[in-house]
């Protein structure tokens, strides 16, 4: 990605933040993914790191209407997606999708369990959750403009408990510097 790309989703990000009245804490650990596919107004997400903790994890998040989180799942990681301001979607698998088809899946949502066929999307309106489980296989995308997307999580570890379904995806953005960075990213903090 072109760092003039991410400062613009930096710049987007905390304008729709702040619109919606979400303050960020002071020295925000930001991440920013085109998922190593190049094309982040299809493939893209915006992320703060809020806790890193050894047991829980805490996100607020960022996309626009056309950017998707790929399809994947974890091994350990258990989560809480809810949509913070707009609408998102969010399709789950019981499984890999390849060997899915027509598998049910339980789903919490807000709390109480559903059963759905794999490949089902769930629409969630503003305050609205699903847990997914590590296993569920799952992506999501906005259906607003933009959304604000929380995330909270047991440990997070995203080198090795990210298990996609598209092998070309990359949890991190190659940068083409070509104007000067507004912040470093958490992917960038290493180096």
């Amino acid at each position: 990605m072109k760092r003039s790309e991410i400062n613009f989703l930096i710049r987007s990000a905390t304008e729709c933040f702040e619109k919606n009245g979400w303050a960020l804490p002071p020295r925000p650990r930001w991440d920013l993914t085109d998922f190593g596919l190049g094309d982040w107004k299809k493939y893209g997400l915006v992320l703060v790191n809020l806790a890193e903790e050894p047991e829980y994890c805490e996100k607020l998040m960022y996309a626009r209407q056309g950017m998707t989180t790929p399809a994947h799942a974890h091994r350990k990681k258990k989560e809480d997606i809810i949509c913070r301001s707009g609408r998102l979607a969010v399709k789950v698998w019981a499984e890999h999708p390849d060997t899915a088809a027509g598998k049910p899946t339980r789903v919490p949502l807000n709390h109480e369990e559903h059963t759905v066929a794999s490949g089902s999307l769930i629409e969630l309106p503003a305050g609205w959750r699903v847990t997914l489980t590590p296993g569920v296989y799952h992506e999501f995308w906005p259906l607003s403009s933009e959304c604000i997307i929380g995330e909270v999580s047991t440990a997070n570890d995203d080198l090795h408990d990210n298990f996609f379904v598209n092998e070309r995806v990359g949890r991190f953005p190659g940068i083409e510097e070509d104007e000067p960075a507004l912040v470093r990213l958490v992917s960038e903090a290493a180096s």
